[in-house]
C-alpha cells in the first residue's frame, strides 16, 4: 500500500483516536497536577458596647474571582501523588521504619485508602483473569462436544451472565446471598450458623466478588474459544488419537497450542477490564470490605464537594498500573511475531 493511501486509510482512525483517548488522558495528567484554591479567609473586627472581638470568614468575592483566574486551581505538580490519599510516601516510610515484621508492616499499609484498593485490585485481577480463562476453555470444549441439536441451547445457556447488565447480575446475587436468599440461608444450613453472613466477612466478600467477577466474565472466554476450536486442523487431532492420545494429551499438546494467541488476546482484555472492576463493589454494597482503584475515582468525583485532582491522580495511577500488568503479556506478543516473521 503506498504511504499516500495508508495516510488516507489510517487519518479517520487517527484523529478518533487522538480526540478520545489521546486528549482525555492528557487532560487527566494536566488536572492531576493542580489542587483546588483555598478559601481566602478575612478577619474583621466587630466592636460594640462591651468590647471588640474579631471574626474570621470567607471573603466569597476573593475566593470567587481566584477561581476565575486560575480554573484549573492551584499548581502542585505531584503534591498530590504522593498525599496521604495515594502513593503516601511519607506515611510508608514511617511504616517501614517502625514496624518489626511484615505483617504488622503490611497492617499499617491496609489503613492507607490507596494500598487498601490496590490490594483488592491486584487479587481480584489475578484470581478472576486465570479462573476464567480456565472455566471459559472448559465449556468451550464440552459445548464443542455435545451433539449438534444440544449445541444451541446449551449456548444460549451459557452467554447468559455476559447479556446481563453488570449492574444487574451483581445486584441479583446480592439478593441471593442475603441471610433471607436462597444461598445466603443455604450457606447457613450447610454451615448449621443462623448467624452468618456473607456481608460481614471481608475475607467472605472478597470470595463472593471473585466468584461474580469469574461468573460473569466466563461466557466472554467461552465464545472466543469456541469461535477458535472451529478452526482447529482436523488431521492433528486424528494423527493424536492414531499415536493413541488420551482426550487430556489431545487438548495439552494440540487444542491449547492452537488456541494460545487466543488466550493472549483474552488475557489482556480481561486484565484491562478486571483491573478497573467497580460495578460488583457498587452492587454488592461492598465498599466497607472491598474497595477498588475505580471506586475511589468514583468515591473522590462524589458529593458536593467533587475532588477533581484525586480523582484525576487515581486515574493516571490505573493507567499506569493497567500499562505495567499488560506489559508482559505484549512483549511476549511481539516476540512471538518476531520470531515467525
Amino acid at each position: 500500500m503506498k504511504h499516500r493511501t495508508f495516510f488516507w486509510f489510517f487519518l479517520p482512525t487517527g484523529l478518533a483516536m487522538l480526540l478520545f483517548i489521546a486528549a482525555p488522558i492528557v487532560s487527566v495528567v494536566i488536572q492531576s497536577m493542580f489542587a483546588p484554591h483555598e478559601a481566602v479567609l478575612v478577619t474583621v473586627e466587630n466592636c460594640g458596647p462591651f468590647g471588640c472581638n474579631k471574626e474570621t470568614t470567607i471573603d466569597q468575592d476573593a475566593t470567587r474571582a481566584l477561581r476565575e483566574a486560575q480554573p484549573l486551581g492551584r499548581f502542585v505538580g505531584l503534591d498530590v501523588y504522593f498525599d496521604r490519599g495515594h502513593l503516601a510516601v511519607a506515611e510508608v516510610a514511617e511504616a517501614w521504619a517502625t514496624s518489626e515484621s511484615w505483617g504488622r508492616f503490611w497492617a499499617q499499609l491496609r489503613n492507607l485508602p490507596f494500598y487498601r484498593a490496590m490490594a483488592f485490585t491486584l487479587t481480584f485481577t489475578f484470581v478472576v483473569t486465570p479462573l476464567l480463562i480456565a472455566f471459559g476453555l472448559m465449556i468451550a470444549l464440552a459445548v464443542n462436544s455435545l451433539h449438534r441439536h444440544l449445541k444451541g441451547l446449551v449456548i444460549f445457556f451459557s452467554l447468559l451472565p455476559m447479556i446481563v447488565t453488570p449492574l444487574i447480575g451483581s445486584l441479583i446475587l446480592f439478593w441471593m446471598i442475603d441471610s433471607r436468599g436462597i444461598l445466603g440461608s443455604a450457606i447457613q444450613w450447610l454451615a448449621d450458623d443462623p448467624g452468618l453472613s456473607l456481608k460481614a466477612s471481608t475475607g467472605l466478600t472478597w470470595i463472593m466478588l471473585i466468584v461474580y467477577g469469574v461468573w460473569h466474565s466466563a461466557p466472554f472466554a467461552f465464545v472466543v474459544f469456541y469461535a477458535g476450536l472451529q478452526t482447529l486442523p482436523r488431521d492433528q487431532l486424528e494423527a493424536a488419537q492414531i499415536d493413541g492420545a488420551s482426550r487430556w494429551q489431545q487438548v495439552r499438546y494440540v487444542v491449547i497450542p492452537h488456541l494460545m494467541p487466543l488466550v493472549t488476546f483474552v488475557a489482556l482484555i480481561q486484565l484491562m477490564d478486571n483491573f478497573r472492576v467497580f460495578e460488583p463493589i457498587v452492587g454488592f454494597n461492598a465498599s466497607a470490605h472491598a474497595t477498588s482503584l475505580s471506586w475511589i475515582i468514583f468515591n473522590d468525583l462524589g458529593g458536593e464537594t467533587r475532588q477533581l485532582s484525586a480523582a484525576a491522580t487515581t486515574s493516571v495511577l490505573t493507567i499506569i498500573g493497567v500499562a505495567i500488568l499488560l506489559s508482559p503479556v505484549l512483549v511476549r506478543t511481539w516476540r512471538d511475531f518476531k520470531g515467525r516473521t
